[in-house]
């Protein structure tokens, strides 16, 4: 999506004291004091705490899940039927140990949290409620999710095989990845359909200028680190996160800083019209419906006769260009009644920015999921018998389910056909819901000429109507490897903006920068490189992200996030009423949507209902094993392994074996009754020649090297295999309808192996 807004209530303070490198792994003061970094000092300070020490640690675990938007003292409206009887009837010790699971995993993300270990931090007669609730928590995507090694797109390798449904995400952005990579974890089959040459959706990182340095046209702050799942795959991959500091200097259109005294007092007066126009909404309530939020700010400037002089005006102006901003849309669309209802699950913490761009989290994301690129969908057809889906070019594509995760703008354009016709409910909501606009012009200077100690500054227009145009700069020189500075434009601004020339549109921006830092005696540079957005204009968005217009409520989210008979999903930002127009809000639509997959995969009777789990259109091209064994990871004796791992030391990360075997050795093994072979499905192997076969199977770098020792010879490793191992040999077909997203992830990695072995020219200044 375009940038996610700063706050629902954006307000400036002075720059603070804290250090401008945010360290999320330190998470809080009191996470760390009591669960400590090793998991043995964390079992046995819990088995020696006092009472008193227990209820604080209690109370601390508590306020953790109540971060993570879990109420401190009861159940979630899903997880209650997700119980057994006893526990939901009953549930206040299962809520202790659920909040302790949250806590316990959120100390650590970078590994996985089974259930074995909080086994050892409970007593024995809670056993049940671990096993409940940290079944809930990892299904639902609570805890056990990530991009590390230790979280591959692909099943445990010790899994259970057995027949899965296939589904198809319409989608490569932030929801869409995380449904599909949860869901191959999950077990099932997945082929992600992807309209752009690119993923991430509105979440793009580009790259400018001669140092190609890293520049967010789309998605671009972590909006409030508490709690925040960016903020866990952040840590997982060792990335640096820049606290957005909380100066931002304002400039008269003439080039003069606002001063400290008029700055303040409008900030107030802005804050001051805010809670006035929350008591307004309050006193009307049903008529308040009908109200915008522009309209009731407007009414109460004017009842309390506040802001008279020109200067006043411009600078509140420049406070509801901020408004907007926040929530891509303009006063005049916005509900009184319903514009913040999503403030109460605000995350807390500090906002920060990705060292070298969002897109790398993207990219994380993409490792090991299969996606097809420049697939536009067209129409979605579903039933009982599954889902057919239709792209650009009539390239049809079939599966059980889908999960379709097009941005709203996409979806009140009607340009995908659904058939039959989505429900009257959702067609209503996607109708009320509103979808705005926010667009940049991002450049890269020769060097940094702006104070350096901020992150952000403003500038005031003169025109109302212009209040959004380039109110806003961002500096991300301390992230993106180069000095870049990004224009924003909001509100009505915003609109106007898509039909101006990019060159006009710069030569503004120098204009205002110029008309700042030229009397300072600061010469403004040409830019290296320039781009601008027109995320409006854009077919594949059509908009930057969704807000609550007049007529419409948070319940709209909710409805558009209803599945349509167990066979067509929904993920997004705009399906999630509680973080709605952010990147984790999509994100967490995501991992929502895969437990309501997987729930309606096993909620069918039999594997026989799944009737496009073997879908040709999932399964990889003829030939890609032959190619992929062309150049093995690790080769002795027999066997060929190729590996999904990024770096060599992974050594969880999943593979193909291949064994290559002679025709007459297999039979007479067979016949002799050789144990390890007699699982062999001969006739599926994968004929070489006359002479010889192919046989395969799913392993782990780990498991190739206990298998490179345990024996002298090809025989008994394969009894080893199979045997020691309980390792299933495959036939060809049956590998490349099993092991699809596997082998998806493989030839991910090689791509992702062979760019990192490429010289780097990106620095990144912390």
């Amino acid at each position: 999506m375009s940038p996610s807004p700063s706050s629902r209530r954006p307000q400036r303070r002075a720059a603070s004291a804290r250090p401008v490198s945010y360290d999320e792994s330190l998470v809080d003061a009191e996470l760390q004091a009591y669960l400590g970094n090793e998991n043995s000092r964390r079992i046995r300070r819990l088995r020696r705490l006092s009472a008193d020490e227990r209820q604080r640690l209690t109370e601390t675990e508590a306020l953790i899940a109540l971060s993570l938007g879990f109420p401190i003292d009861e159940l979630l409206p899903v997880e209650r039927p997700l119980l057994p009887d006893p526990v939901a009837a009953v549930p206040n010790d299962y809520i202790v140990v659920r909040n302790h699971i949250l806590a316990s995993w959120r100390a650590d993300p970078r590994v996985p949290l089974p259930r074995a270990r909080v086994l050892e931090t409970v007593t024995a007669s809670y056993d049940h409620l671990v096993a409940a609730a940290h079944g809930f928590l990892d299904r639902e995507g609570h805890i056990n999710f990530g991009v590390s090694a230790a979280f591959p797109a692909s099943p445990p390798p010790d899994a259970p095989q057995r027949p899965a449904a296939s589904v198809l995400v319409v989608g490569a952005g932030l929801a869409g990845l995380a449904a599909a990579r949860q869901l191959l974890r999950f077990g099932l089959r997945v082929l992600v359909l992807e309209g752009r040459s690119r993923p991430g959706g509105r979440v793009f990182t580009s790259s400018l200028g001669e140092g190609k340095a890293a520049v967010e046209l789309g998605g671009s702050v972590i909006t409030g680190i508490h709690a925040n799942p960016l903020g866990v795959l952040a840590r997982q991959l060792g990335i640096p996160l820049h606290k957005v500091r909380n100066s931002c200097p304002l400039y008269h259109p003439d080039g003069r800083t606002v001063a400290t005294k008029l700055d303040r007092s409008m900030e107030l007066v802005f804050n001051t019209l805010l809670e006035h126009a929350t008591r307004l909404r309050e006193s009307l309530k049903e008529a308040a419906e009908g109200i915008s939020l522009g309209e009731g700010i407007e009414r109460l400037r004017r009842l309390y006769s506040v802001v008279k002089s020109e200067e006043e005006r411009q600078v509140l102006d420049w406070h509801l260009a901020n408004l907007e901003f926040s929530n891509a849309g303009c006063l005049s669309e916005l509900s009184l009644a319903h514009w913040d209802q999503d403030d109460q699950y605000e995350m807390g913490g500090d906002h920060c920015f990705l060292a070298g761009g969002n897109s790398r989290l993207v990219q994380a994301l993409c490792d090991g999921v299969p996606v097809l690129y420049e697939k536009t969908v067209k129409r979605i057809e579903h039933g009982e018998d599954g889902v057919s889906i239709t792209a650009e070019g009539d390239q049809v594509f079939k599966a059980d389910m889908a999960l379709c995760t097009v941005p709203l703008g996409v979806l009140k354009s009607a340009s995908i056909v659904f058939e039959p016709e989505l429900p009257e409910r959702k067609l209503g909501a996607i109708q009320r819901l509103g979808f705005g606009l926010l667009n940049k012009v991002a450049m890269v200077f020769p060097y940094v000429f702006w104070d350096e100690e901020i992150d952000t500054f403003g500038c005031l227009n003169k025109e109302r109507s212009k209040r959004g145009e380039f109110f806003l700069f961002y500096s991300y020189h301390t992230v993106s490897g180069g000095a870049v500075l990004i224009a924003l434009v909001a509100g009505e601004a915003a609109l106007e903006f898509e039909k101006v020339d990019p060159a006009v549109a710069l030569h503004k921006v120098l204009g205002i920068l110029k008309g700042i830092y030229g009397p300072k005696g600061v010469t403004v540079p040409d830019p290296i490189q320039s781009s601008c957005t027109r995320w409006g204009s854009d077919p594949l968005c059509l908009g930057s992200y969704s807000h609550i217009r007049v007529g419409s409520s948070g319940a709209d989210y909710d409805i558009l996030a209803e599945s349509v008979n167990d066979r067509l999903f929904f993920a997004g930002e705009a399906t999630n009423s509680a973080y709605p127009a952010t990147m984790h809000g999509a994100l967490l639509s995501g991992l929502r949507e895969a437990s309501r997959i997987l729930r309606a995969s096993e909620g069918s009777v039999n594997s026989d209902q799944k009737k496009y789990a073997l879908q040709k259109s999932l399964r990889p091209r003829n030939g890609v094993l032959e190619d992929l064994f062309m150049e093995p990871d690790l080769e002795f004796g027999r066997f060929s392994f190729v590996f999904s791992y990024i770096t060599p030391d992974e050594q969880q990360t999943a593979g193909l074996v291949r064994i290559t075997l002679q025709k007459h050795l297999l039979l007479l093994a067979k016949n002799q009754g050789v144990k390890g072979y007699q699982k062999v499905q001969v006739p599926a192997a994968e004929k070489v020649d006359q002479e010889a076969l192919h046989l395969y199977a799913i392993v782990s770098q780990e498991q190739a090297s206990q298998l490179r020792t345990a024996c002298d010879d090809d025989k008994g490793r394969i009894a080893f295999l199979c045997k020691d191992l309980g390792v299933k040999l495959m036939g060809y077909d049956s590998t490349c309808d099993i092991g699809s997203p596997l082998i998806s992830g493989i030839l991910s990695a090689r791509k992702a192996r062979k760019r990192l072995q490429r010289p780097k020219n990106l620095k990144i200044r912390l």
